[in-house]
């Protein structure tokens, strides 16, 4: 298929899924849902791009495989967080709530469309990966897969580190600092990033594959500037304070590191 046409219809699909889910995000009153949403969608467009792309079978075969193993995984756990909390939203939708609260429902709505066009625009890889007619793997697609494993092995531990601290009644009120989060305060997002690096390493051995690039350091930004770290950062202060901010003091907040003493 034609890459424009194939854009066009998992746009469109896109669009209607997420509004679908603004729908249902409204009846059940927790527009949290969407990032579970965002996360699957990932899965869904591989599979698309894999099953209409003129690239060479196992090639598309590996790609949807890795893109769908790792958003089950993320769309899993962010559906078990958002369960858990359910009606409580996340902090970052009680602030919109707060933010848009003049003109809620529309600016939700477009919002929700948003991330739709997200998926399309950081689905950039997996559909150049799909038309790629070489009949061989290359050396950097073999790279990237296997940085997308050590940062899936990576972010998996880290939710889990962080799931068994929670778990400790012992721990309540203290900042969890044990295993990887001793040398990243935020861990998980570190290796987030790192999926996306290896997709796009893995792109790269494509025909315009380095215009992916855009994904791995959209993402970051995204991380580091807007939903990742500093709203986390700021939600442990206000939970945590003096506790977390000694915690600041000594441990790298991004890259995992050497922790400082104290």
């Amino acid at each position: 298929m034609p890459i424009l046409p194939t854009l066009l219809i998992a746009t469109a699909a896109l669009c209607g899924l997420f509004a679908a889910t603004f729908w249902f995000a409204r009846r059940v009153d927790n527009y949290g849902i969407v990032d579970v949403v965002w996360a699957y969608a990932f899965g869904l467009l591989a599979a698309f791009y894999a099953t209409t792309g003129a690239g060479w079978g196992p090639r598309r075969a590996l790609m949807a495989a890795l893109v769908c193993l790792w958003s089950i995984r993320l769309g899993t756990h962010l559906y078990r967080r958002v369960r858990s909390h359910h009606p409580v939203e996340d902090a970052r939708y009680q602030t919109m709530r707060v933010l848009w609260s003049a003109d809620f429902g529309r600016k939700m709505g477009i919002f929700f469309q948003q991330q739709a066009i997200s998926v399309v625009i950081l689905g950039l890889p997996f559909l150049l990966i799909a038309r790629n007619p070489a009949t061989e793997f290359h050396v950097l697609e073999i790279a990237g897969a296997a940085l997308w494993l050590i940062a899936l092995l990576g972010e998996s531990l880290a939710d889990a580190q962080l799931a068994a601290f929670k778990q400790n009644p012992a721990n309540a009120g203290q900042v969890c600092a044990v295993g990887l989060w001793a040398h990243s305060r935020h861990p998980n997002y570190f290796f987030e990033w790192c999926v996306w690096l290896g997709f796009f390493v893995f792109a790269c051995a494509s025909p315009w594959g380095w215009t992916s690039l855009i994904c791995p350091l959209g993402i970051l930004y995204l991380l580091l500037n807007v939903t990742g770290v500093p709203m986390a950062e700021a939600q442990s202060l206000k939970s945590r304070g003096d506790a977390y901010r000694a915690y600041q003091q000594r441990v790298s907040a991004f890259i995992p590191w050497f922790t400082k003493k104290s």
